[in-house]
């Protein structure tokens, strides 16, 4: 399968994996940041945009590999993103040159939490298609997770608004089904062998993501963790000009090095 991907800016190549219900341009706000230090590659992931349907967990993968840099490119990822990102680098860590994950998880241990969280899903996946995406985005939008997003200026949340109506209705319940946390096997266990510098970023307003990303940064040697104050779950979204400069910085600083 082959995704739909854009890209902008001029240097080594970073690629963006936007979350849920979100595409490639999900960044676009930040271009005026990155684009004179890096080259953006921004695909929208399975599912979402102008991207065909997601068809398994693997084979997002296996997309991305196709889709992304042949040379090795720093990489970030935010939330959805985030855990493709982070089964990306476990998978092709000679590909990243380092790596960012804003808001994600190595997926869930339990066994009947995850069983639990699949069949919510196939719930949200059913009445994405009974109802149409306008019905969905206006359920979705009310998930607890999210609710800082409410905070975000009228002209963001419009933008924000825009782009995820944008989706189809059965492209997102292909991703529910097929990309979610209670289909994608834990990872939890395999972070300590991974061997590619790792930045480990949540907002501190986002309770469960900062204790996530707590025990990631505590598990993946020699990472680095940063909880940005004010912020919730979507920290590019939410305190754009200090996630920036988070991102700057650490790749910045990454430039040259190979772990």
């Amino acid at each position: 399968m082959t995704l739909a991907v854009a890209s902008w800016g001029e240097g080594p190549p970073l690629a963006l994996l936007h979350g849920f219900t979100g595409a490639g341009s999900t960044f676009d706000h930040l271009r005026g940041s990155l684009q004179a230090r890096f080259r953006c590659v921004v695909p929208d992931l399975p599912g979402h945009g102008k991207s065909p349907p997601a068809t398994s967990w693997d084979d997002a993968l296996d997309d991305l590999r196709s889709a992304l840099p042949r040379e090795p490119f720093f990489l970030g990822g935010y939330s959805l993103g985030a855990r493709l990102a982070l089964a990306f680098a476990l998978r092709h860590p000679s590909s990243v040159r380092a790596l960012l994950l804003e808001s994600g998880s190595p997926g869930i241990e339990d066994v009947v939490e995850r069983e639990h969280r699949r069949s919510e899903d196939e719930q949200l996946a059913g009445l994405a298609l009974r109802e149409g995406v306008t019905v969905f985005v206006e359920r979705w939008e009310r998930h607890p997770t999210l609710a800082t997003l409410r905070e975000l200026p009228p002209t963001a949340a419009a933008a924000l608004r825009e782009r995820r109506l944008r989706n189809s209705a059965a492209g997102l319940a292909s991703a529910l089904r097929q990309l979610g946390a209670g289909v994608q096997a834990p990872l939890w266990d395999e972070l300590p062998r991974l061997r590619v510098k790792t930045l480990v970023l949540a907002g501190e307003r986002d309770a469960k993501f900062a204790a996530i990303a707590r025990r990631m940064a505590e598990r993946i040697p020699g990472a680095l963790l940063l909880l940005l104050p004010k912020s919730g779950h979507s920290p590019h979204l939410e305190a754009p000009v200090e996630y920036a400069a988070a991102l700057l910085g650490f790749f910045g600083d990454s430039e040259g090095e190979r772990t």
